[in-house]
């Protein structure tokens, strides 16, 4: 069931919305509904830890000074010096 929802914006930010809605042959109501739709799924999403993940999760131990830069910058020294000898 469609819903009304008032909204109160900058002119040029509705102009601009309008142009960009018309350029992609979308309503404005439904470029904003797909944001929307994103931005609601990209929090759910981004808070669910698989089950996959969670079995993973404290099988490696690091050293507490362990830094993880300069460890993947040390493989990609090696990775590419290979590659220019061979």
């Amino acid at each position: 069931m469609d819903k009304t929802l008032p909204l109160s914006l900058d002119k040029v930010i509705i102009e601009n919305a309008k142009n960009y809605a018309k350029s992609n042959n979308i309503s404005l109501s439904k470029l904003i509904e797909s944001y929307l739709i994103t931005l609601t799924k990209q929090e759910i999403t981004s808070t669910k830890t698989t089950p996959l993940v969670e079995s993973l999760s404290g099988i490696i131990n690091l050293d507490e000074d362990f830094d993880i830069r300069d460890a993947y910058t040390d493989y990609l020294i090696e990775k590419y010096n290979k590659q220019i000898i061979d």
